[in-house]
């Protein structure tokens, strides 16, 4: 179980402005699309496209300047993002389309993220490997 303290206590989902912008300046294009459940802590000027769905599920930290995409228009590639619960997303990291992040997982800072990490897994890199696994 992780404590996340008076952090959250009255955590509440963002509301989005007529650009997909949260007050904590992360955005969301296509936020229709996006779950996200409780507890979760996006850091700022993070860019979520959503459009073929994203979830995020609860407890889950995302660094700031991160970069999540269901769709890609450089490589034509789409697919659902997942973000299982307790993950750790460091600051810059790209994760692209179709990648489920596992439960408990870390994603090192300035990573790319382009295949499923399993659960517990530490990944680091560009692109991102297994870099240790965490003791359970």
């Amino acid at each position: 179980m992780v404590i996340m303290g008076k952090r959250f206590r009255n955590w509440k989902p963002p509301e989005f402005d007529e650009r997909g912008l949260t007050k904590w300046n992360w955005m969301c294009q296509y936020h229709e699309n996006l779950k996200l459940e409780k507890n979760t802590d996006i850091g700022a000027f993070t860019y979520i496209n959503a459009k073929q769905g994203v979830e995020i599920q609860e407890n889950v930290q995302i660094g700031s300047h991160c970069s999540i995409y269901s769709e890609s228009t450089i490589d034509g590639k789409k697919g659902k993002v997942i973000i299982k619960r307790n993950a750790k997303i460091g600051a810059h990291t790209v994760i692209m389309p179709g990648v489920t992040i596992g439960e408990n997982a870390t994603v090192a800072a300035c990573s790319f993220v382009n295949r499923d990490v399993p659960d517990g897994a530490v990944v680091g890199g560009v692109p991102a490997r297994p870099i240790k696994r965490k003791s359970s």
